[in-house]
Order: structure tokens, then sequence, then C-alpha cells
């Protein structure tokens, strides 16, 4: 039997924008993986870091009640600073201040050290986005510290930083001698995939030794179909996704104007034709649409889910953790999961 290729093509390069391949770049353990690491986070903070190790990515709960949550890349700089990194491609529903502050206070929290004296070394949330985090803000880097409503500083311990792709990536073109070190980053991550950016990428990993680490990873990584197998998956779980949640809109939009004309005709009688029809059409659209796509999520989506991750399972596609994180299920469904193929 001819062995399926998954590689697009001889030269294809992985998507780095996915955190499966964004995470592996910076934790191979090897001197080319943190020599790149270290280039990105010194882009990112703006100051030279000599040495940095890498720590465990899920920080242990200090209490049964506390949420377990997991970093793409955790670091703590040889001066005690810790940095935890992970890279967003799509715009997810929940609130991703509020996340990102969470990880942060939980970062800062692990970092406090014993004693009389209240001491702790800074963190950094540090979120590559490929998204605009506000519609009117597309600066290319947004740094957020505690501060009141005058501007003073309260403690410069607790660092939440957005990068933005979407910003960055225009400057494609630009002369590589004229970009900084963050637009170099940000460009090589939004085109070393891209393969009529080839040229303009080798380009800018000649120009800094971290990018040019990076950029051999990522061609030795796209040699193995592993990591073609583990973007496949992911891509086909989010296409279906969408394509779904897509139907469920369109499924619940045209229930909702049916109802809509059927209370608007009922309203209609007592305070008027046309009010009645205006206010069913409202209430029917936005009654329909919350219960088609409640009803999309349920039943398409987990579904979806659950089929990635068995498929991950089986072929032994990156921890129970890494594999919750990548389909959205919850640990303790990944589990039951494996259970099942177990005694299957």
């Amino acid at each position: 039997m001819e062995k399926k290729v998954l590689r697009p093509s001889p030269t294809a390069i992985l998507n780095l924008r996915l955190d499966i391949n964004f995470k592996a770049i910076f934790t191979q353990g090897t001197k080319g993986s943190d020599l790149a690491l270290q280039s990105f986070l010194s882009s990112v903070i703006g100051r030279k870091i000599k040495r940095l190790k890498l720590t465990e990515n899920e920080p242990a709960a200090s209490s049964p009640s506390q949420m377990q949550m997991s970093f793409d890349v955790s670091v703590t700089f040889d001066d005690g600073e810790k940095a935890a990194i992970e890279v967003q491609g799509r715009d997810r529903e929940y609130d991703f201040a509020v996340r990102s502050e969470i990880q942060a206070a939980r970062l800062l929290n692990n970092n406090a050290k014993k004693g009389g004296q209240w001491k702790a070394g800074k963190v950094y949330q540090i979120s590559v986005l490929n998204f605009h985090y506000k519609k009117g803000d597309k600066s290319e880097l947004s740094w957020y510290s505690m501060r009141d409503k005058s501007g003073n500083e309260l403690s410069d311990k607790l660092n939440v930083i957005y990068i933005d792709l979407l910003s960055i990536k225009k400057l494609v073109g630009t002369p590589v001698e004229s970009l900084s070190p963050l637009q170099k980053w940000g460009l090589f991550l939004s085109y070393a995939d891209d393969e009529r950016e080839t040229d303009y990428i080798k380009k800018i990993a000649k120009s800094e030794e971290g990018i040019m680490e990076a950029n051999r990873i990522a061609k030795k990584m796209s040699d193995d179909d592993a990591y073609w197998f583990r973007q496949n998956s992911i891509d086909t779980y989010w296409r279906d996704y969408y394509s779904e949640l897509e139907a469920v809109k369109k499924k619940g939009l045209k229930r909702g104007m049916q109802e809509g004309f059927q209370q608007g005709r009922i309203e209609g009688i007592q305070q008027g034709r046309v009010e009645g029809i205006q206010q069913g059409r409202v209430e029917g659209i936005q009654q329909g649409r919350v219960e088609g796509i409640q009803q999309g999520r349920a039943e398409g989506a987990m579904q979806k889910a659950e089929e990635t991750a068995a498929k991950m399972l089986k072929m032994g596609m990156g921890a129970e953790s890494q594999i919750s994180q990548i389909t959205g299920l919850s640990l303790e469904r990944v589990k039951k999961l494996k259970e099942q193929l177990a005694k299957a």
C-alpha cells in the first residue's frame, strides 16, 4: 500500500501560528531552540536575556477549587523573572483579557518567595494574537500593567503583553534593515508557511540568529508527517466547527423569522400590525440564534472535537492536557475517551 503523503509539497512549512507548532519551536531543549526563545523574548520585552530555562507549563493549583491551566511555553529567566507565552490563532468567544490576567496572576503567585518581606520577580504573560484584541487598537504591541486612573504604576511585577500579528504582517516587503526585532519575529511567524514569501523570510532569518535557528527547526519539523497529521486534524476540526456553526446560525435565523412573524401577528392585533411584526422579528431572530448556536455546539462541535481527540489519542499525539487544549474538551472528557479506547 502506498504511503499517504501528508505534506502539501516537498518544501511546505508548518503553520507556526498553530499552538502545537509554535510551542514545538521553542521547547526542543536544544541550544538552537533556546537561542530562538531568548531572541523572541528579548524582542518582546526589549532587553537582552542571557539565560533561561523551560519550566512546567501546567502550574499546580494551590487549592482543589482553583482552576487548572496550561501555557504553550513557560520559562524562568536567570534573574528569577518568569514568562508564559502562547499563540492564539482565532478570536475566541470568552473574555480574553480576564483569561490573561488570571494567567499572569497565577505566574506571580508562583513566583512569590517565602520570608518576612513581600518579594517576587516580574512575570510576563505574552500572547501572540492572529487577530486584533480591540477593533480600534491595531498597535503591534500592547503592554498592560497595574496602574491607577492617572497612569501611576502600582507595581511593575505583573505584566500582560499582546502582540498583534495582523498589524505586523502588513509590513511584508519592508527592507529587512528597517525592521525592529519584534517586527522580524512577527513577519517570520506570519509568513514562514507562505511559499510566496520564501526569499523574504530567508533574508529576515539571516539578519537574526534566533530566527535563523527557529527557521531550521521549522524546516526539520516539516519533514515529519506526525506534525502534519496533528496540524491537518486541527484544521479539519475548525473547518467543521465553523461550517456547522454557520449552518445553525442560518437555521436559527429562519426559525427566528418564522416565530417572529407569528408573534408579530398576535401582538399586531393589539398594538398594531407593523409594530408587532417588527418586534416579533427582533425577538424571534435573537431567540432563534441563541437556541440554534447552543444546539449546534452541543451536537455538532462536540462530536467533531471528540473525533479529533480520539484520533490523537490513538496516534499518541500529545499529552492529555495538550489534546484538551487543542480540541476544547475538558481534561476529564479526554481521560474518559482514553479509557473507552483502551477497553475497545
